[in-house]
């Protein structure tokens, strides 16, 4: 093969990656602007939506990073190409899904293939391009396809809820994932790890008992009661669980979470940015939908296109970000989107049902510079002085961070709106935890990448170092 035909088969494999990417990202948006049509047809409660979002984002975050040492150990391609498979299934189960429980279920079929795809690409991706130049380009498109989903998401949504009802959402997945499988088996190379991390079966238990108990716990209180003794047993278990998920991981040799890295103020501060911005993601997505649907009485298609602002914004913001990373570090635009997200919060803070539609679109712009802005640095903080035999780990658990965020976001305003249902649709609480959330990712984005973070870092390094760790740094 000359080195023509080499560089059109690299750019291939990231295109088939990037649509692994684009589908992945793409059900949590389109999925959200269905919820009021599916509670329609399907006679659901409030929690019930919330499960149609967090069985899949759950599911995501409990498994990505064992996936990502599954395709280090079993092959990327292999790994990817199931992945695709389960994904394209799923979606078509999920079409067809005659009740809630069976939709739930499905959408978990979903998020199985989904976290076999993402993090096993982004291995595809940086073991294809070996140049340092082209690798750049490539992980900067990759990261363009979430704003171009977010942005594609509420119109593409709502205009398939208009024309052929919520099940059509998931009909866009199908002829993606077969496309996606035709173009893996001629242009996407199979790779290993040349030293494949241990598959650690009891922190993987671990993890799925602490985010399944907690988000269980939250998303049924309302109904069950905050005092009630399934739901203090649940909190019992996740605290439990999230103690011995601490005691086990840090006496293996290869953990699913490696705990050194928390000792790196940047690490940590990417991992609490993580949850805290895509927390506060999770929140706007699920209650905007409704309020735009079921309080203003809009259409689905009208709803989508209320929501573009934010979309757009998110899109041309993100790439820019990567830009002002590269430039000036990660502490501006950290700043940056967590004063956009508190702004826009706080712009929301007084909605009711007639809320001037100028305020709604103005805030929503503003949100969506928050979202667009904050992922590059999560994943430039994370990986920064780390190894590189750790960086894709440090990055994994970055992702993890992300859905557990989005998780915790709809289940945490799932239940106040469940709790208030009596009161008006001004939900001060909800956007209150929204503005919170945003406040955090700019006190975050100060302490976590100062001189004494740095020095924090550093020592974390030659820890690492000194353990066995390759002394390749990855460098900002």
């Amino acid at each position: 093969m000359n080195t023509t035909d080499q560089h059109e088969q690299r750019w291939l494999t990231l295109a088939v990656c990037c649509l692994s990417l684009l589908i992945v990202s793409l059900d949590s948006t389109i999925v959200n602007i269905a919820l009021p049509s599916i509670r329609r047809d399907l006679h659901t409660s409030l929690s019930g939506l919330q499960w149609t979002v967090d069985g899949y984002v759950l599911v995501l975050a409990m498994l990505l990073m064992m996936s990502g040492s599954l395709g280090d150990r079993l092959g990327r391609r292999r790994v990817f190409r199931t992945g695709l498979a389960l994904f394209t299934l799923g979606s078509l189960l999920c079409s067809v899904a005659p009740a809630l429980g069976w939709l739930v279920a499905f959408r978990m079929l979903q998020a199985l293939g989904g976290s076999m795809m993402n993090p096993v690409a982004m291995g595809i991706i940086v073991n294809t391009f070996r140049d340092a130049g082209e690798r750049a380009r490539a992980i900067g498109a990759w990261g363009a396809v979430v704003g171009v989903s977010m942005a594609l998401g509420p119109v593409v949504g709502g205009a398939l809820v208009a024309a052929a009802g919520w099940r059509s959402v998931f009909w866009v997945n199908i002829p993606i994932g077969l496309i996606a499988l035709a173009l893996t088996w001629f242009y996407v190379p199979e790779s290993r790890a040349s030293k494949a991390r241990a598959i650690d079966p009891v922190g993987q238990l671990l993890v799925i008992a602490l985010l399944g108990s907690l988000t269980y716990a939250i998303i049924e209180a309302p109904t069950r009661g905050w005092h009630s003794t399934i739901t203090l047993t649940l909190f019992a278990v996740s605290a439990i669980a999230a103690a011995a998920l601490v005691i086990v991981e840090s006496r293996r040799a290869e953990p699913l979470i490696d705990l050194r890295f928390f000792r790196s103020a940047p690490f940590s501060s990417a991992t609490l940015t993580a949850v805290a911005s895509f927390a506060a993601l999770g929140i706007f997505l699920f209650v905007n939908t409704l309020y735009l649907q079921n309080v203003r009485g809009y259409s689905a298609i009208v709803a989508g296109l209320l929501t573009l602002p934010m979309a757009a914004v998110a899109g041309i913001s993100s790439p820019l970000s990567g830009r002002l990373v590269a430039a000036r570090g990660d502490r501006i635009p950290l700043i940056v989107s967590g004063a956009a997200i508190a702004v826009g919060a706080a712009l929301l803070l007084d909605m009711s049902p007639h809320t001037p539609l100028a305020q709604l679109l103005v805030a929503y712009a503003i949100v969506g510079l928050g979202f667009g802005v904050v992922n590059a640095p999560i994943t430039n903080t994370a990986t920064s002085g780390m190894p590189r035999a750790q960086a894709g780990v440090a990055a994994a658990i970055a992702s993890t961070s992300r859905q557990v965020g989005v998780s915790l976001g709809v289940a945490i305003s799932g239940s106040l709106l469940a709790s208030m249902s009596g009161a008006r649709f001004t939900t001060h609480a909800v956007w209150a935890i929204m503005l919170g959330c945003g406040l955090a990712v700019v006190v975050l984005g100060v302490v976590g990448t100062g001189r004494w973070a740095a020095s924090t870092a550093n020592r974390t390094r030659h820890l690492l170092h000194r353990e066995g760790a390759e002394h390749e740094l990855v460098l900002r």
